[in-house]
């Protein structure tokens, strides 16, 4: 897949420095996920980064109190047991501190290993409580996926390894604090090297990390792409079509067609980003030896003692390292900073505000209408909806017919308050819907979309999804199958309504279309309180009994109800009270059957051609 170059600029140093504003949110969720992890996270760093210099001041003492030992027993002065029992002791407090350091590092691996599983599950629940807060027309815009897929990918394991490098940093710092104590004693010029062997390494890292996060960012439709040709082709629900259209070389091409072009990239950056790591890194290998010659020299001369030398030789080694652990972590904490923004970018994503509060009308048993309303999704500069009016009062029903595409499942995502429509408005018992509660409105609603979902779940749970509050309730299961025909093949299955449905676990029962839409039109039914019942195309794959004995319970349980049918059948679509032509997002023509018949126009035109086809 081709695909243009992607950015290459660097950040300048104020973008550098103003993208650590996540440090601080990062380390307030850590603490928000586990306080008592987080307070023994600071303990084992502060210990890991003190007793280290420690160590190395012991070191000198064991190797000077050695060399003294050894002159007096050269000179007989005392016992081997009395010259050797200080250094002795020497080498059980360094042995301590050891342990010591040990455990602390221990404890730093496992309390980052809960603390791991403790905050990916709270960042991916953030992550889906925000996506129940959005909009439908947010999850039907690319550059939002873009976002939700750039937040999914990494957010969840980046806050963590922020804390992990800040708590490194301190314990570094601390550490660098020790050993420069000890090293301005030798002299001040010592850490001026130290400092510029391990410069060049972080300006490097800083660098190509904030390249890295501008590629990931850059190319974030193409992982979507690629993600998604994974889904079809390894799908039960697609992988049918894909055999039977012999997709799979297709497909599969443009899948590693992808990943070649996003290889590349990385190839390109990785070789850049290490060629110039292990150049500037020599000049932190020339810094050590020159300080090592440096030690050395003033050890000959005198200036030092043995001990010392080893102190220092020590001291800065690891001084070194401590250094070039901090400005990496500092580089790493740039760049999980920049992962961080994709997480607070969806987190902060406007969300619609729901200012309704009302959980009845002014208007009681008025029914709903569409007054001029109009509608037009985002993106699209032909609207979906025109000048739409109409009233449907409790007891009634209104059927929906146009081609594919008229706009009649645009209207009901506009009743249900999925969308709100860009001019008119739409009320129930005279009230705006927008000033209604939602849940108090959807509550009120009972519906089976064209495109249900078919739950990789229990029978039993894909029947009471329509209604949370019934969720688990077996009778009210009972019942609506028994509404939406479904009973009887339910409890044929083995775990009758206990069964799991699909492929996706083990036991998994398959269904057919028509047993599918059965189960999801018995779910609409699972709203008793429902007074509004919303069918689109809701026997597509039932055949001709079902379908009418479909319709002959609904027009039963529908006598006080407002019922709004979409179909493109007309032996169901005549039944209803009032029938709405919709062509281009207009009403085309309105009336009942007989009165539609007689005008002969549209629905007298698409009835007779249907009619003949029976004929």
């Amino acid at each position: 897949m081709a695909a243009s170059a992607p950015p290459q600029s660097s950040p300048p140093l104020t973008g550098f420095l103003g993208v650590f504003r996540y440090s601080r949110r990062a380390l307030g969720l850590v603490w928000d996920t586990s306080r008592g992890l987080t307070l023994g996270l600071a303990a084992c760093t502060l210990v890991a980064g003190v007793l280290p210099a420690i160590a190395a001041w012991v070191g000198q003492l064991i190797v000077d109190a050695v060399v003294a030992a050894m002159e007096l027993h050269r000179q007989g002065d005392a016992s081997l047991v009395t010259l050797a029992t200080p250094v002795l002791q020497y080498v059980a407090l360094e042995a301590l501190i050891i342990a010591t350091i040990h455990l602390a590092r221990r404890g730093l691996s496992a309390q980052q290993s809960l603390l791991r599983a403790l905050l990916g599950q709270k960042v991916n629940v953030m992550i889906l409580e925000k996506a129940g807060t959005l909009a439908l027309a947010q999850f039907e815009d690319a550059d939002f996926y873009d976002k939700l897929t750039r937040a999914r990918r990494e957010a969840s394991t980046r806050p963590l390894a922020l804390v992990n490098k800040t708590f490194g940093l301190l314990q570094n710092g601390v550490s660098l604090v020790s050993f420069g104590v000890l090293l301005v004693q030798f002299s001040p010029w010592a850490i001026a090297l130290l400092v510029a062997g391990a410069l060049p390494v972080f300006l490097s890292e800083a660098k190509f990390s904030g390249d890295a996060f501008r590629l990931f960012r850059w190319r974030s439709p193409q992982t979507r792409m690629q993600m998604y040709l994974e889904t079809v082709l390894a799908r039960e629900d697609s992988i049918k079509e894909v055999k039977l259209f012999g997709l799979e070389p297709l497909l599969l091409g443009r899948y590693r067609d992808i990943f070649d072009t996003l290889y590349a990239e990385d190839r390109r950056l990785t070789i850049r980003r290490d060629t110039w790591g292990f150049l500037l890194g020599l000049l932190g290998t020339l810094a050590f030896y020159g300080a090592y010659g440096w030690v050395v020299v003033d050890t000959v001369a005198g200036r030092l003692t043995l001990g010392q030398m080893t102190m220092y030789l020590m001291v800065f080694k690891q001084g070194q390292a401590a250094l070039s652990a901090s400005l990496t972590a500092i580089s790493g904490m740039y760049e999980d900073n920049l992962y961080l923004s994709n997480l607070y970018e969806y987190l902060e994503q406007p969300v619609p505000s729901e200012a309704g509060r009302l959980t009845q009308g002014v208007l009681p048993g008025d029914g709903i209408r569409f007054e001029e309303v109009a509608f037009t999704y985002p993106g699209s500069d032909t609207p979906a909806l025109a000048s739409i009016s109409l009233h449907l009062r409790p007891g009634q029903s209104l059927a929906l017919v146009g081609e594919n595409g008229s706009g009649k499942t645009t209207l009901i995502k506009l009743l249900t308050r999925l969308y709100e429509p860009d001019a008119g408005r739409i009320l129930l018992d005279g009230s705006d819907l927008r000033d209604w509660d939602i849940q108090a409105l959807r509550r009120r609603i009972g519906v089976i979309f064209q495109d249900f979902m078919r739950y990789q779940l229990k029978v039993g749970e894909n029947l009471g999804a329509g209604d949370v509050t019934a969720f688990d309730d077996e009778a009210r299961w009972q019942e609506a199958a028994r509404r939406g025909l479904a009973d009887d093949f339910i409890t044929a299955m083995p775990f009758g309504y206990h069964t799991q449905l699909g492929r996706w676990f083990k036991g998994g029962q398959e269904l057919s279309g028509g047993q599918w839409q059965k189960v999801a039109l018995s779910r609409a039914y699972m709203r008793e309180e429902a007074d509004i019942l919303v069918l689109d195309e809701p026997t597509a794959a039932m055949d001709a009994a079902a379908e009418a004995a479909v319709y002959a319970d609904f027009r039963e349980h529908a006598r006080d109800r407002m019922t709004l049918l979409i179909s493109h059948r007309f032996s169901t679509v005549r039944a209803a009270d009032q029938i709405l032509v919709i062509d281009g997002g207009r009403i085309l023509e309105r009336g009942d059957h007989q009165s539609l018949l007689a005008l002969g126009g549209r629905y007298a035109q698409l009835f007779r051609l249907q009619a003949k086809g029976y004929q």
